[in-house]
């Protein structure tokens, strides 16, 4: 047995100087101290022994097996460093190489029709202003002479906060509080994001965005909108595209009018986005009903004005043709990309 003993020592020994990775370790020490193992089942042995040498033997064992554990620890600590080192020498970096390319950034398209937007009603003069979209019932409805039993009031169009306040249904609120606060001559713009209790389709959202404009001073005609109109159309949409006024009601304007747009797409030939008519309907407008003047402290003998108002979505798809206004909410960067 001692002589069994020496020749495992010599041999393990020597298996574990040959190892060249800590797996391989691993299979030494379990072939040699694993339950299996040739030092256990030499342990297991020994009851066959006389009882006289079962000491010495088994201190033998022990020695041998110290020897082996002692080895194994040693050679394990060399070859973790070793892997290491390859590994480290694996993942360096050169820092003098360049980067990954990174994509610019871009606009989302209603951003940038928005934007286009206010640059046009600015360069003729306007001024942006801004509102809140928690709005009291008296800015969104009763400056605007919407009498309490008028549809536009029920809780299915109108998302109330509580009796008396409401998620402003139009950026309309604004143009209330300008004018029990400001004074003749008023000329703004008010962008903003408004909410109406709507199912979301390719046509409409539950959340969408308007801009209203709003004109106070003395003289202001029909013919000022519509040359307002006007220039906004060339502009926004290129040389062509000409306004037409379709008689209508909005209880802050008299007389109101649906305004259409040559179709940007087919230029009034007709195709499948006017439905062959050659115009689309883009927006509301007319002049400012005098009682409204009056209800805001401003004198209706003296001073007249218009507003008009259009859907930020509604002027992106025409702008760009988008089929569906699904499509601006969904974070999709095969569609956003193409408008950089």
């Amino acid at each position: 047995m001692e002589k069994m003993l020496r020749e495992i020592r010599e041999r393990v020994m020597q298996n574990i100087e040959e190892a060249r990775a800590s797996q391989s370790l691993e299979q030494i020490r379990v072939g040699i101290l694993g339950k299996k193992g040739e030092l256990t089942s030499l342990l297991r042995g020994m009851g066959k022994l006389p009882p006289e040498e079962r000491p010495k033997m088994g201190q033998l064992v022990n020695d041998v097996r110290q020897a082996l554990e002692a080895k194994l620890e040693e050679r394990a600590k060399e070859l973790q460093e070793k892997e290491k080192q390859a590994r480290l020498a694996a993942e360096a970096i050169d820092v003098t190489l360049p980067g990954p390319e990174r994509g610019a950034g871009s606009l989302h398209p209603m951003n940038i029709a928005l934007n286009k937007m206010v640059e046009i009603f600015v360069g003729m003069g306007y001024e942006v202003v801004d509102g809140p979209e928690v709005e009291y019932d008296h800015f969104n409805f009763e400056l605007l002479n919407v009498p309490k039993n008028h549809p536009a009031r029920d809780a299915q169009d109108t998302f109330y906060v509580e009796d008396n306040i409401v998620l402003r249904s139009q950026t309309s609120p604004v143009q209330a509080r300008i004018m029990t606060t400001r004074k003749p001559p008023i000329r703004i713009i008010s962008p903003g994001r408004v909410y109406r209790a709507d199912e979301a389709d390719a046509t409409h959202s539950p959340v969408f965005h308007q801009m209203e404009g709003l004109v106070i001073d003395e003289n202001i005609t029909m013919g000022d909108l519509k040359g307002t109109l006007d220039e906004f159309a060339r502009q926004m949409f290129g040389e062509g595209i000409r306004t037409r006024f379709r008689p209508s009601f909005f209880p802050f304007t008299e007389p109101s009018a649906e305004v259409d747009l040559t179709c940007a797409n087919c230029r009034g030939e007709g195709c499948r986005m006017c439905k062959g008519t050659g115009w689309i309907e883009v927006l509301g407008a007319g002049m400012v009903n005098p009682h409204v003047l009056e209800m805001c402290g401003i004198d209706p003998n003296r001073y007249s004005g218009f507003a008009f108002g259009m859907g930020v979505e509604r002027i992106t798809l025409l702008k760009y043709n988008i089929p569906n206004l699904r499509y601006l909410y969904e974070n999709d960067l095969r569609f956003l990309t193409q408008y950089r």
